[in-house]
Protein backbone atom coordinates (compact mmCIF):
# COMPACT_ATOMS: atom_id res chain seq x y z
CA UNK A 1 0.00 0.00 0.00
CA UNK A 2 1.39 3.47 -0.99
CA UNK A 3 2.57 6.00 1.70
CA UNK A 4 0.31 9.44 2.20
CA UNK A 5 1.56 12.42 -0.01
CA UNK A 6 0.86 16.11 1.22
CA UNK A 7 0.11 16.87 -2.00
CA UNK A 8 -3.00 14.33 -1.73
CA UNK A 9 -3.78 16.02 1.65
CA UNK A 10 -5.00 19.68 0.86
CA UNK A 11 -8.53 18.81 1.74
CA UNK A 12 -8.08 17.27 4.69
CA UNK A 13 -5.28 19.95 6.11
CA UNK A 14 -7.70 22.92 5.45
CA UNK A 15 -10.87 20.85 6.92
CA UNK A 16 -8.41 19.42 10.45
CA UNK A 17 -7.22 23.25 11.13
CA UNK A 18 -10.97 24.51 10.52
CA UNK A 19 -11.73 22.06 13.19
CA UNK A 20 -9.21 22.77 15.55
CA UNK A 21 -9.69 26.99 15.12
CA UNK A 22 -13.52 26.75 15.66
CA UNK A 23 -12.53 24.40 18.97
CA UNK A 24 -10.28 27.08 20.17
CA UNK A 25 -11.20 30.51 19.00
CA UNK A 26 -14.86 29.92 19.17
CA UNK A 27 -17.00 33.09 18.68
CA UNK A 28 -13.72 35.14 19.65
CA UNK A 29 -10.33 35.11 21.61
CA UNK A 30 -11.63 37.73 24.22
CA UNK A 31 -7.50 38.28 25.59
CA UNK A 32 -6.20 38.95 22.09
CA UNK A 33 -8.78 41.84 22.05
CA UNK A 34 -6.68 43.82 24.81
CA UNK A 35 -3.64 43.84 22.45
CA UNK A 36 -4.69 47.26 20.15
CA UNK A 37 -5.79 45.64 16.48
CA UNK A 38 -3.14 47.66 14.53
CA UNK A 39 0.11 46.47 16.72
CA UNK A 40 2.49 44.10 14.39
CA UNK A 41 4.28 41.83 15.90
CA UNK A 42 7.39 38.97 14.96
CA UNK A 43 7.93 35.62 16.50
CA UNK A 44 10.40 32.67 16.58
CA UNK A 45 8.86 29.14 17.21
CA UNK A 46 12.01 27.03 19.37
CA UNK A 47 11.77 23.07 19.84
CA UNK A 48 13.08 22.80 23.23
CA UNK A 49 13.83 18.27 22.01
CA UNK A 50 15.71 17.05 19.96
CA UNK A 51 13.17 15.83 17.03
CA UNK A 52 12.16 14.50 13.22
CA UNK A 53 9.62 17.77 12.27
CA UNK A 54 6.46 17.05 10.95
CA UNK A 55 2.88 19.36 10.04
CA UNK A 56 4.45 22.46 8.64
CA UNK A 57 1.39 22.58 6.29
CA UNK A 58 -0.91 22.69 9.07
CA UNK A 59 0.99 25.48 10.80
CA UNK A 60 0.73 26.95 7.70
CA UNK A 61 -2.81 26.72 7.53
CA UNK A 62 -3.69 28.05 10.80
CA UNK A 63 -2.48 31.16 10.32
CA UNK A 64 -3.82 31.56 6.38
CA UNK A 65 -7.01 30.73 7.33
CA UNK A 66 -7.03 32.81 10.92
CA UNK A 67 -5.08 36.30 9.30
CA UNK A 68 -3.79 35.93 5.45
CA UNK A 69 -1.45 38.82 6.64
CA UNK A 70 0.41 36.62 8.60
CA UNK A 71 3.73 35.53 7.20
CA UNK A 72 5.37 32.18 8.12
CA UNK A 73 8.98 31.37 7.62
CA UNK A 74 10.15 28.07 7.89
CA UNK A 75 13.80 26.96 8.50
CA UNK A 76 13.54 23.37 8.58
CA UNK A 77 11.44 21.27 6.57
CA UNK A 78 9.10 18.27 7.35
CA UNK A 79 11.65 14.74 7.57
CA UNK A 80 14.25 17.13 8.73
CA UNK A 81 16.02 16.46 12.17
CA UNK A 82 16.22 19.35 14.67
CA UNK A 83 17.62 19.82 17.86
CA UNK A 84 17.12 21.44 21.38
CA UNK A 85 16.35 25.42 21.08
CA UNK A 86 16.71 25.56 17.76
CA UNK A 87 14.52 27.80 15.39
CA UNK A 88 11.66 26.52 13.45
CA UNK A 89 9.51 29.37 12.52
CA UNK A 90 9.70 32.57 12.42
CA UNK A 91 5.92 34.71 12.16
CA UNK A 92 5.30 38.11 10.71
CA UNK A 93 2.19 40.18 11.19
CA UNK A 94 -0.59 41.49 14.22
CA UNK A 95 -0.09 40.89 17.19
CA UNK A 96 -3.36 39.68 17.69
CA UNK A 97 -3.66 36.61 15.29
CA UNK A 98 0.18 35.30 16.10
CA UNK A 99 -1.03 34.92 19.51
CA UNK A 100 -4.66 33.50 18.95
CA UNK A 101 -2.97 30.97 16.37
CA UNK A 102 -0.40 30.14 18.54
CA UNK A 103 -1.58 27.07 20.57
CA UNK A 104 -3.62 25.06 17.54
CA UNK A 105 -0.58 25.63 15.51
CA UNK A 106 1.75 24.50 17.95
CA UNK A 107 -0.54 21.37 18.81
CA UNK A 108 -0.42 20.01 15.44
CA UNK A 109 3.48 20.55 15.05
CA UNK A 110 4.21 19.05 18.56
CA UNK A 111 1.90 16.25 17.97
CA UNK A 112 3.12 15.31 14.54
CA UNK A 113 6.49 15.98 15.06
CA UNK A 114 6.32 13.88 18.03
CA UNK A 115 5.13 10.82 15.34
CA UNK A 116 7.36 11.46 13.13
CA UNK A 117 10.35 11.63 15.73
CA UNK A 118 8.93 7.87 17.04
CA UNK A 119 8.76 6.21 13.44
CA UNK A 120 12.87 7.96 13.00
CA UNK A 121 13.68 6.24 16.06
CA UNK A 122 12.02 2.87 14.85
CA UNK A 123 13.21 3.06 11.62
CA UNK A 124 17.03 4.08 12.71
CA UNK A 125 16.97 0.71 14.45
CA UNK A 126 15.84 -1.34 11.30
CA UNK A 127 17.95 0.86 8.77
CA UNK A 128 20.19 -1.89 7.30
CA UNK A 129 17.93 -4.89 7.08
CA UNK A 130 15.07 -4.84 4.46
CA UNK A 131 12.07 -4.92 6.77
CA UNK A 132 9.60 -1.88 6.23
CA UNK A 133 7.75 -0.79 9.32
CA UNK A 134 4.07 0.12 9.01
CA UNK A 135 1.66 1.81 11.10
CA UNK A 136 -1.66 0.89 12.44
CA UNK A 137 -4.71 2.40 12.68
CA UNK A 138 -4.44 3.24 16.28
CA UNK A 139 -4.82 7.27 16.02
CA UNK A 140 -6.85 9.86 16.88
CA UNK A 141 -10.25 10.32 15.97
CA UNK A 142 -10.19 12.46 13.00
CA UNK A 143 -6.46 12.66 12.68
CA UNK A 144 -5.44 9.68 10.95
CA UNK A 145 -4.12 11.43 7.68
CA UNK A 146 -2.18 13.36 9.85
CA UNK A 147 -0.48 10.69 11.38
CA UNK A 148 -0.17 8.39 9.31
CA UNK A 149 1.62 11.62 7.32
CA UNK A 150 4.18 11.78 9.87
CA UNK A 151 4.85 8.48 9.98
CA UNK A 152 6.38 9.02 6.62
CA UNK A 153 8.13 12.04 8.08
CA UNK A 154 10.12 9.88 10.06
CA UNK A 155 11.20 7.20 7.59
CA UNK A 156 8.60 4.62 7.95
CA UNK A 157 5.16 3.42 5.95
CA UNK A 158 1.99 3.64 5.98
CA UNK A 159 -0.48 0.39 6.71
CA UNK A 160 -4.04 0.48 4.60
CA UNK A 161 -5.83 4.06 5.89
CA UNK A 162 -8.78 2.12 6.87
CA UNK A 163 -11.56 -0.43 6.47
CA UNK A 164 -11.97 0.27 3.18
CA UNK A 165 -8.98 0.07 1.12
CA UNK A 166 -7.86 -3.86 2.07
CA UNK A 167 -8.69 -6.58 3.68
CA UNK A 168 -7.67 -7.66 7.15
CA UNK A 169 -9.07 -10.77 8.41
CA UNK A 170 -8.36 -11.26 11.69
CA UNK A 171 -9.25 -13.89 14.09
CA UNK A 172 -13.19 -12.89 14.94
CA UNK A 173 -13.33 -12.34 10.99
CA UNK A 174 -11.95 -15.96 10.54
CA UNK A 175 -14.13 -17.73 13.37
CA UNK A 176 -17.00 -15.75 11.75
CA UNK A 177 -16.83 -16.90 8.03
CA UNK A 178 -16.10 -20.72 8.92
CA UNK A 179 -12.46 -20.24 8.40
CA UNK A 180 -9.16 -18.90 6.50
CA UNK A 181 -9.89 -20.11 3.13
CA UNK A 182 -13.91 -19.55 3.25
CA UNK A 183 -12.88 -16.26 4.26
CA UNK A 184 -10.02 -15.29 2.05
CA UNK A 185 -12.54 -16.98 -1.36
CA UNK A 186 -15.09 -14.59 0.25
CA UNK A 187 -12.61 -11.87 -0.07
CA UNK A 188 -11.20 -11.92 -3.45
CA UNK A 189 -14.86 -12.54 -4.36
CA UNK A 190 -16.32 -9.13 -2.53
CA UNK A 191 -13.42 -6.85 -3.99
CA UNK A 192 -11.39 -8.20 -6.88
CA UNK A 193 -7.97 -6.45 -6.79
CA UNK A 194 -8.09 -5.28 -3.14
CA UNK A 195 -4.89 -6.53 -0.84
CA UNK A 196 -6.15 -9.63 1.12
CA UNK A 197 -4.50 -9.47 4.56
CA UNK A 198 -5.42 -12.66 7.39
CA UNK A 199 -3.73 -13.28 10.55
CA UNK A 200 -2.66 -16.54 11.93
CA UNK A 201 -1.23 -17.78 14.88
CA UNK A 202 0.76 -20.64 13.82
CA UNK A 203 2.72 -22.67 11.25
CA UNK A 204 -0.07 -24.96 10.41
CA UNK A 205 -2.24 -22.00 9.95
CA UNK A 206 0.11 -19.95 7.79
CA UNK A 207 0.17 -23.28 5.42
CA UNK A 208 -3.40 -22.73 5.19
CA UNK A 209 -3.44 -19.17 4.08
CA UNK A 210 -0.81 -19.49 1.66
CA UNK A 211 -2.74 -22.67 -0.56
CA UNK A 212 -5.68 -20.13 0.05
CA UNK A 213 -3.82 -17.61 -2.02
CA UNK A 214 -3.64 -14.63 0.68
CA UNK A 215 -1.41 -11.27 -0.36
CA UNK A 216 -0.06 -10.57 2.93
CA UNK A 217 0.20 -13.36 5.91
CA UNK A 218 0.08 -11.07 9.63
CA UNK A 219 2.23 -13.44 11.65
CA UNK A 220 0.44 -12.67 15.37
CA UNK A 221 2.83 -12.92 17.95
CA UNK A 222 4.85 -16.17 16.61
CA UNK A 223 7.77 -16.92 18.37
CA UNK A 224 11.19 -15.91 16.93
CA UNK A 225 11.97 -19.79 15.88
CA UNK A 226 8.50 -19.82 14.01
CA UNK A 227 8.44 -16.50 12.27
CA UNK A 228 12.22 -17.96 10.98
CA UNK A 229 10.28 -21.43 10.05
CA UNK A 230 7.38 -19.09 8.31
CA UNK A 231 10.13 -16.53 6.13
CA UNK A 232 11.29 -20.52 4.87
CA UNK A 233 7.86 -21.83 4.32
CA UNK A 234 6.43 -18.99 2.58
CA UNK A 235 9.84 -18.56 0.04
CA UNK A 236 8.20 -15.57 -1.49
CA UNK A 237 4.46 -16.61 -2.22
CA UNK A 238 3.15 -13.75 -0.17
CA UNK A 239 4.15 -11.24 2.21
CA UNK A 240 5.09 -11.62 5.68
CA UNK A 241 3.77 -9.01 8.30
CA UNK A 242 5.34 -9.20 12.29
CA UNK A 243 2.64 -7.89 14.85
CA UNK A 244 1.65 -8.14 18.51
CA UNK A 245 3.91 -7.29 21.43
CA UNK A 246 6.47 -5.95 19.61
CA UNK A 247 8.65 -3.39 21.79
CA UNK A 248 12.41 -1.78 21.56
CA UNK A 249 14.08 -5.03 22.90
CA UNK A 250 12.11 -7.55 20.13
CA UNK A 251 12.42 -5.18 17.17
CA UNK A 252 15.36 -5.77 15.69
CA UNK A 253 15.56 -9.60 15.95
CA UNK A 254 11.91 -9.50 14.97
CA UNK A 255 13.63 -7.81 11.59
CA UNK A 256 16.52 -10.00 11.26
CA UNK A 257 14.10 -13.21 10.86
CA UNK A 258 13.44 -11.94 7.48
CA UNK A 259 9.88 -10.62 7.51
CA UNK A 260 9.11 -8.05 4.76
CA UNK A 261 7.15 -6.16 7.55
CA UNK A 262 6.40 -4.92 10.94
CA UNK A 263 3.35 -3.13 12.17
CA UNK A 264 3.94 -0.89 15.48
CA UNK A 265 0.88 0.65 16.79
CA UNK A 266 3.51 2.42 19.45
CA UNK A 267 4.28 4.65 16.45
CA UNK A 268 1.18 7.05 16.88
CA UNK A 269 -0.45 6.03 19.99
CA UNK A 270 2.46 5.77 22.25
CA UNK A 271 3.71 9.14 21.65
CA UNK A 272 5.26 12.01 23.73
CA UNK A 273 4.62 15.46 22.39
CA UNK A 274 7.37 17.85 21.48
CA UNK A 275 8.25 21.04 23.53
CA UNK A 276 7.84 24.25 21.40
CA UNK A 277 7.85 27.52 22.46
CA UNK A 278 7.39 30.61 20.72
CA UNK A 279 8.80 33.80 21.77
CA UNK A 280 6.90 37.05 20.56
CA UNK A 281 8.59 40.52 20.38
CA UNK A 282 7.07 44.09 19.00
Amino acid sequence: MPNLRLADLTAEIEANVRRALLEDVGSGDITAQLIPAERLAKATIITRDDCTISGSAWVDAVFRQLDPRVAVHWQVSDGQRATGNQPLFHLEGPARSLLTGERTALNFLQMLSAVATRAHYFADKVADTQVKLLDTRKTLPGLRLAQKYAVTCGGCHNHRIGLYDAFLIKENHIAACGGIAHAISAAHRIAPGKPVEIEVESLSELKEALDAGADIIMLDELSLDDMREAVRLNAGRAKLEASGGINDSTLRVIAETGVDYISIGAMTKDVKAVDLSMRLSL
